[in-house]
């Protein structure tokens, strides 16, 4: 699926893309979407490829959800957000899959910079949301 996904966006950035092309692939990411779950689960009982790709997934459905509203500033940060909880994702991934000692610590340092930044973009979100509508 990911090959069939590079080669579309490959004709697509040709220009090469005709609109069935577009549709047929709208209907499967559609149907991926609806098969993802509402949030990443890092678990043994799967692959590691599969753990990724399903965080990949996730991270492409929620970022294409994002709530915009035409502020850059919101906009950058609604899409940000779950961009960042893809690395979270991942990193918790290769945690449960690797003894590596220098990866594990690399995962680690994501998760928690990551997770500061979630914090801080959320607050962001909450401080500045208000003062828009009230604009």
């Amino acid at each position: 699926m990911r090959g069939r996904a590079m080669a579309l966006i490959a004709i697509c950035l040709a220009g090469g893309a005709s609109a069935h092309d577009m549709h047929q692939h709208g209907h499967e990411a559609k149907a991926i979407n609806q098969a993802l779950p509402a949030t990443f689960v890092a678990s043994n009982d799967r692959p590691f490829a599969q753990l990724m790709n399903e965080a990949m997934a996730i991270m492409d459905r929620d970022m294409q959800a994002a709530p915009i509203n035409g502020r850059p500033e919101h906009d950058f940060v609604t899409m940000m957000l779950p961009h960042h909880q893809g690395a979270v994702d991942m990193a918790k991934a290769v945690l449960i899959n690797t003894n590596d000692p220098e990866l594990r610590n690399l995962a680690l340092g994501i998760i928690a910079e990551q997770q500061n930044e979630i914090n801080v973009m959320r607050g962001w979100l909450a401080r500045h949301t208000d003062h828009k509508e009230k604009q």
